[in-house]
């Protein structure tokens, strides 16, 4: 990364490693992921190509020597045709990289992408006790819109998942359809 703030790029193919090994982290160790077993590279090849085809970003930061540090995405919130301008959104950052302002630029990037793509409203579901996720969100204008109790268990406990959102200006001319 240069001094001050990384640059943003679009993810390629030869990230899906990394992206792999990022997703996996947050599997095994945390409850950023409500998942159990780490994701295969034939999964994570599914995903992309789904990305792709879907003209869905996954946009990522690079650390030296064009490692990711870090990647953000988003897909469909609901599969309805009345929730064409919301998406739900994730930002995830490897281990070793974590403090360094990457999960805040990575956000603002898809903020910025949402917005030229005239969407309306970004959700993330946060684990309520991923407490540096929720301070992230609302530094960057998100607010907590709702608690779903107990609704994953892992690591032998109840996870309640909370929902974050941001409203965007969207389209001038939303329409049915």
């Amino acid at each position: 990364m240069s001094a001050g703030r990384p640059a943003v790029i679009a993810c390629a193919e030869r990230h899906l490693e990394a992206i792999r090994a990022i997703y996996n982290d947050a599997i095994l160790g945390t409850t950023a992921l409500y998942e159990y077993h780490p994701r295969s590279a034939e999964v994570v090849a599914a995903w992309w190509a789904a990305k792709r085809s879907a003209e869905l970003p996954v946009l990522g930061i690079e650390a030296a020597g064009g490692r990711l540090a870090g990647f953000a995405t988003w897909g469909p919130f609901r599969p309805f045709p009345a929730f064409k301008y919301t998406v739900e959104h994730s930002v995830y950052v490897a281990p070793d990289q974590r403090g360094r302002g990457i999960g805040r630029c990575l956000l603002d990037a898809l903020v910025a992408e949402a917005i030229e793509r005239q969407l309306h409203v970004m959700v993330g579901g946060i684990d309520a006790g991923n407490v540096v996720s929720k301070a992230l969100h609302q530094r960057a204008g998100f607010i907590h819109a709702g608690t779903v109790r107990q609704a994953g268990f892992k690591f032998g406990r109840w996870l309640d998942l909370e929902f974050w959102q941001r409203t965007l200006p969207g389209p001038p001319a939303p329409v049915d359809g």
